[in-house]
């Protein structure tokens, strides 16, 4: 596919004919990435909310197209809105919206920040652009989780007005401190987080998303808004990962395999914690050295969350796990999960 990457196209207020009869035929309307914007009350505030950065994460465009059609017409939200839909070759190739990005591409929201100013760099510098250009009130990135689990927020720094923007769509926000060229990574002036909904194709991470709009659009004023539920923080996770070459596989039983082999139910520890002791899967005769988990300056401490007992994985201490998934491609080329270290409450 030949792509133009300094493409971008503008909608304003469009209306019901614009915007198709539901969101795939919308999607398949789209050519590059595609900007809309929303008069609101209120017009010198802009509030920005992306989705489709990743092509086959949906809820957040699932919930903007149900958010611009409810009742068949236009909302007037408080502020402005803009709306960014990002990867839309990616989310299009076909089968739709399976496509984390095009094959031989690579991952937009690893693009960001980079200083570079070719292929898909050059278009995250224009979404990047896209956004500052309208002095944004705070940032919304829309994601779905790799593999089913609750809806989270993540931001590299968390600020009361922060919370309250949280609050509109999760109860939980990760304070990280991991670089990855990330949109929320850049600095906009303004609270930027990014929403984790959940899973794909979990109804509720598309009614997270919608909700979480409907309440930012219907807010007059975010620095005086009262939250109506709290945000945990969680600090710091750390993403394990496969050293080069290791070999993945997933199983109810140890098979046998070389490399790592994850629990074929390993989404379940999403939705909770892992104890110390729990098992997670097993490994090879070369145990914890196929995995590292780097922290922020730069040591590998997996034998200090992790351990093996025999040749199963086990949890050395008591984890908080996010992100966790059985997709072998991101798995293998993003990493097994986040795990967040966590005290014990077996004692409380």
């Amino acid at each position: 596919m030949n792509i133009d990457f300094k493409d971008i196209e503008f909608l304003s207020n469009p209306d019901q004919v614009t915007l198709k009869g539901d969101f795939q035929q919308f999607l398949l309307s789209l050519d590059v990435p595609t900007v809309i914007d929303i008069t609101g009350k209120n017009p010198h505030k802009t509030r920005v909310i992306v989705t489709l950065l990743h092509g086959n994460e949906p809820s957040g465009l699932i919930a903007i197209h149900r958010w611009l059609t409810n009742n068949g017409s236009l909302p007037e939200p408080e502020t402005n809105l803009r709306f960014i839909i990002a990867s839309v070759e990616a989310a299009t190739a076909p089968p739709m919206l399976s496509h984390r990005y095009l094959p031989e591409g690579l991952d937009i929201n690893r693009c960001f920040g980079s200083g570079l100013d070719h292929g898909y760099f050059q278009r995250a510098n224009i979404i990047e652009n896209a956004i500052r250009e309208v002095n944004p009130e705070v940032v919304v990135d829309l994601h779905n989780t790799s593999g089913s689990g609750p809806s989270f927020a993540v931001a590299p720094l968390v600020s009361t007005k922060g919370l309250t923007l949280t609050s509109f769509f999760c109860d939980t926000i990760i304070l990280s401190g991991i670089t990855l060229g990330a949109l929320m990574e850049q600095n906009f002036d303004c609270p930027t987080i990014t929403v984790e909904c959940g899973g794909a194709s979990d109804e509720q991470a598309h009614i997270t998303a919608y909700e979480g709009i409907n309440k930012l659009a219907n807010c007059s004023s975010i620095e005086n808004h009262h939250q109506d539920k709290s945000v945990e923080i969680v600090y710091k996770p750390l993403r394990l990962k496969l050293k080069p070459e290791v070999n993945l596989s997933y199983a109810l039983h140890d098979e046998g395999h070389s490399g790592v082999t994850l629990v074929s139910k390993i989404e379940q520890f999403n939705y909770g914690s892992a104890k110390t002791g729990q098992m997670l899967g097993w490994l090879d005769e070369h145990g914890l050295d196929n995995l590292a988990l780097v922290n922020d300056i730069g040591e590998n401490v997996v034998d200090k969350y992790f351990a093996v007992r025999d040749n199963q994985l086990i949890c050395a201490t008591h984890l908080k796990m996010f992100m966790a998934t059985n997709n072998m491609d991101i798995a293998k080329n993003d990493c097994l999960f986040y795990v967040v270290n966590m005290p014990s409450t077996d004692s409380i």
